[in-house]
């Protein structure tokens, strides 16, 4: 349920009307955009009265919401939400790209991506330290020795980190991570979601293999029940009878989510597909569809790499493509102001 107050109210009149809804076991979202103040309500509202509700003198309009994820939900917060992680924000209106391997392999290695995607446009440096892995021969990242390189590639380059957490007895690891990556097989650990809920950093949330966009938003519920709002959901392709891709990219969910939520949404166009040369044509295709950022495999050796080395990209086929999107994206923006 959310309830619309009117534009004239007092500060301590919709403290009062929070206070009264807090004492129905209610829990209280408030939304303050430029035109209206929403309170969004979390638990059983069948026993509120509507008609009493509606009926004071503060209040505009109430509405009940249908769909079961009540945080996430753009009905509940119009404006959309803007991720701060490092120096680096998501959501804004602008491109964000995040860039750098897929498992960490050397601090070499990863200080000498670091420095060539930030060159290229990229505002924070992605890499895995621990690796899910469908076989358990393959190699499984280098751990904590993992998020150390990362931490000393960002101080040597200044991007903030995003990196997968794969299990809560690591979470004492991510202390200076700045965005902690909840991927495709996790996302519905709820036990993991829960404790992320009450973390204050950005949490990327990947879509699981076979979910539902409703199955998405409902894990990033999870987190934000728990207080944290700062969720960036990510689409990175789902299962399908199809063979000649790793997964289908699904880029109607792109428009889609951002419709149903005010949560930015990023692409992989890498796992994805699981072939480099169809990363370009699906960020450019990502970049049309509106998303507020990619996250892309770059690899030194790509030939050479010890974790999905087919889908990763050089690091001159990295600063192409960035060219290439922020050309898109720019036409976007320009057709915008155009129909406004």
């Amino acid at each position: 349920m959310i309830i619309l107050i009117k534009k004239e109210s007092r500060q301590e009149q919709i403290e009062r009307l929070i206070e009264w809804l807090q004492k129905h076991q209610l829990n209280v979202h408030v939304s303050e955009g430029m035109l209206q103040t929403i309170l969004g309500l979390v638990g059983d509202t069948s026993r509120l009265d509507i008609d009493l509700v509606r009926s004071m003198e503060i209040v505009e309009d109430v509405k009940r919401i249908q769909e079961p994820f009540k945080s996430a939900n753009r009905k509940f917060h119009p404006e959309n939400t803007v991720v701060a992680a490092g120096g680096a924000v998501i959501g804004d209106g602008s491109l964000t790209l995040i860039a750098g391997p897929c498992s960490v392999e050397s601090e070499e290695q990863i200080c000498m991506i670091a420095k060539s995607v930030k060159a290229s446009g990229a505002t924070m440096l992605r890499g895995g330290a621990f690796k899910p892995r469908t076989s358990p021969y393959s190699f499984q990242g280098l751990g904590d020795d993992g998020i150390r390189m990362l931490l000393t590639a960002k101080q040597e380059t200044g991007l903030p980190i995003v990196t997968e957490i794969m299990d809560l007895s690591q979470l004492h690891l991510f202390d200076d991570v700045d965005v902690i990556q909840v991927g495709a097989r996790n996302m519905q650990n709820f036990t993991l979601l829960k404790e992320l809920g009450h973390q204050r950093k950005p949490i990327l949330l990947k879509r699981g293999l076979s979910s539902t966009m409703e199955e998405l938003l409902m894990s990033a519920e999870y987190i934000m029940a728990g207080g944290n709002e700062q969720v960036i959901l990510c689409e990175r392709g789902i299962r399908t009878f199809e063979n000649y891709t790793r997964n289908t990219l699904d880029l109607s969910a792109v428009p889609m989510l951002k419709q149903l939520s005010h949560l930015p949404v990023v692409v992989d166009p890498s796992h994805s597909t699981g072939m480099s040369r169809l990363v370009r044509p699906m960020s450019l295709a990502a970049v049309g569809a509106g998303v507020d950022g990619l996250i892309i495999e770059v690899h030194n050796d790509p030939a050479n790499a010890l974790c999905d080395g087919p889908q990763s990209l050089t690091q001159e086929a990295f600063e192409e493509v960035a060219r290439a999107v922020q050309l898109v994206y720019d036409a976007v923006k320009a057709g915008k102001e155009v129909r406004q």
